[in-house]
């Protein structure tokens, strides 16, 4: 890879990774771990993509694409649900509303995987309906179907109250 390009990916990497990460810790419900091997699986595909760079007409999109993709055929494994049996010292970071985000991020775990990546790309991300079909590869018929079958789990789990709430904020 050339110098010039090699910087315009660097810098790429450097700009996108904050945003690739809230995503994937979203699509994880909390799992920081997880999160930071699919963002580091992300840009390590971006890398070798970056050569046709020219292909490629909106890079931010691509990367958000490929996320997705890494998280849900990291789902499909069969190994995806072993859980490390040590609970390791990580003290989260502060924050101003820790109890609403843990009441989110439990309820979002008690979503199936593809349920929970509808509403994090269709609320979170901000994504219209055919973005959110397009990267996930589906039509979108299915993901009004399932973001409103999700929705209705995560009303259940929360409570109507709890769903305003959040929505709210």
């Amino acid at each position: 890879m050339k110098q010039r390009d090699l910087e315009a990916y660097h810098d790429f990497a450097m700009r996108r990774s904050g945003a690739l990460y809230r995503s994937a810790c979203l699509l994880t419900s909390g799992d920081t771990h997880l999160a930071e091997d699919l963002v580091q699986e992300t840009l390590g595909r971006m890398y070798t993509a970056w050569k046709r760079k020219r292909c490629i007409d909106n890079p931010a999109a691509y990367a958000h694409t490929v996320l997705v993709r890494c998280f849900l055929t990291y789902k499909r494994r069969r190994s995806s649900g072993e859980r490390p049996a040590v609970a390791l010292p990580d003290q989260p970071a502060p924050s101003t509303d820790s109890t609403l985000k843990v009441t989110l991020l439990q309820a979002l775990a008690q979503l199936p995987p593809l349920d929970r990546t509808v509403l994090v790309l269709r609320f979170w991300e901000d994504m219209s309906v055919e973005q959110t079909a397009e990267m996930m590869r589906t039509s979108s018929s299915a993901v009004r179907t399932r973001s409103s079958r999700a929705l209705t789990k995560l009303r259940g789990v929360l409570g109507a109250s709890g769903l305003a709430e959040l929505i709210a904020q």
